[in-house]
């Protein structure tokens, strides 16, 4: 109301001004004496010479001004909170800055620099456990592969807004999680690979998962992967998968590295004919060859790859009746290891209890079997590690472990209690590959694999 007051003032006084002097006249100027005898002059100002239209715009000018005013103050009042923001902000570069030594313009560059080196640090740390571990790793490739991609967003991000360096941070912290861990799991990869003087196995590491199925689909829970446990020359690399939402064992997927798997970018692919078809998911390639269960008859199938040729044997006193926990028709378990070729099985002699046979790959029969003392109905799955079976069993919905042992070489059993956590519940294939020394699991529809640690006392 005062502002209003102070800017009408002169508006009035020069419009009183503007009124000539001979309008003030006698007939427009009177006076009297008051109640209490003060004099009281009075003026009449005439209409016709009063600029009212210019008040009542001056006013409205004055409202505008008010508001213009209050707007204007309340930016600054927005500027100076940012500026105090940007200060802040600016005074923790230039610390930054300070402590690096450099200007702003070179903190940027040398940032990025370091990351660099970084990664080419981490790429010669993983070349050198690769060495040292002797082997071909899933869990190598995997790092290879994340390396190289975040060189690349390095490049990108160089051009970017500095503040997106955190993004590239927290990707570096996730992969010098994984390095961390690869070198922990140093001590699993260094034994001979073929070397069996060693009194079995100790510990399995933590579980390394891969992806979902190359069909990327949930619902296909059942299904095999893996490599060839003996190779021929040129595949050594090679891997295989199969996977479906049933135990039907029909086709079977090849890929030329553990890049390409993942990249479910497939070199081959067959499919068994309807009277050469099975069930059950403990099928292996060894040799070039795929040994798994043939449905009908119920025997031994295998499928050579080189020849396309197809061959089945019938084991007389296997059984029908005894499967896994974990899935159905896994009556015919196939493995190979160190020592050959085996099939595990349950029968009505062994009143369901596993049996081992070893398989002569030439003759494609049974050449020796051993009774061991393990149920199979109570067991998860098993396999075989240099002419040792061990069986598996549930601990609880997270948790696996090694219960049971039985020795080809000695005949002599033991009972274990080594655990290893699982990546899901249940899982349909578990499968040693002398080759690279890993557990490979299929599990509820994961690639799945683990390093074995023997006692190489």
């Amino acid at each position: 109301m005062l502002f209003t007051l102070f800017l009408l003032l002169p508006i009035i006084s020069s419009a009183l001004a503007w009124i000539p002097v001979e309008d003030w006249g006698s007939g427009n100027v009177t006076s009297s004496v008051g109640s209490l005898g003060e004099c009281v002059c009075h003026v009449f100002l005439p209409d016709t010479t009063f600029p009212a239209d210019r008040l009542q715009h001056m006013q409205e000018v004055s409202k505008d001004l008010i508001q213009e005013v209050q707007i204007q103050m309340n930016k600054i009042s927005s500027y100076e909170e940012k500026l105090e923001s940007n200060l802040r902000e600016l005074k923790g570069l230039l610390d930054r800055v300070t402590i690096m030594g450099t200007s702003a313009d070179d903190y940027v560059k040398l940032d990025f620099e370091l990351l660099r080196i970084e990664l080419r640090e981490f790429e010669s740390l993983v070349s050198q456990l690769k060495d040292a571990f002797n082997s071909s790793s899933p869990v190598f490739d995997s790092l290879y592969t994340e390396i190289r991609n975040m060189t690349l967003i390095v490049n990108q991000l160089e051009t970017y807004d500095k503040s997106n360096l955190e993004v590239i941070r927290f990707q570096f912290v996730k992969l010098r999680k994984k390095l961390e861990e690869c070198q922990k799991e140093q001590e699993f990869s260094k034994p001979d690979i073929g070397n069996c003087n060693h009194t079995g196995i100790v510990r399995l590491s933590k579980p390394i998962v891969g992806q979902l199925n190359s069909h990327l689909q949930p619902g296909y829970i059942y299904g095999g992967w893996g490599k060839d446990s003996k190779p021929i020359k040129g595949s050594e690399s090679m891997y295989f998968y199969s996977g479906y939402s049933s135990t039907t064992t029909s086709h079977f997927y090849f890929y030329p590295d553990y890049k390409h798997l993942l990249l479910m970018s497939s070199s081959g692919y067959i499919e068994f004919p309807a009277g050469y078809r099975g069930y059950g998911n403990n099928y292996i390639i060894h040799s070039n060859s795929v040994y798994y269960q043939r449905s009908s008859p119920f025997s031994m199938g295998k499928y050579n790859l080189t020849n396309g040729a197809y061959d089945s044997r019938v084991i007389p006193t296997a059984s029908l009746a005894f499967s896994y926990s974990y899935s159905s028709y896994q009556n015919l378990d196939f493995a190979a290891d160190e020592k050959g070729l085996w099939v595990l099985y349950a029968s009505e002699e062994s009143k369901g209890k596993i049996v081992i046979a070893k398989i002569d790959e030439k003759g494609f029969g049974i050449e020796n079997v051993w009774n061991t003392a393990a149920y199979k109905q109570m067991t998860g799955n098993a396999f075989m590690a240099c002419g040792v079976m061990y069986a598996t069993r549930a601990v609880d919905l997270n948790t696996e472990e090694i219960y049971y042992a039985f020795d080809t070489k000695s005949g002599e059993e033991k009972h274990l209690s080594i655990r290893f956590p699982k990546f899901q519940e249940k899982y349909s294939s578990l499968d040693y590959n002398p080759t690279d020394q890993l557990l490979y699991m299929y599990n509820n529809g994961y690639y799945v694999s683990y390093y074995v640690k023997f006692d190489m006392a």
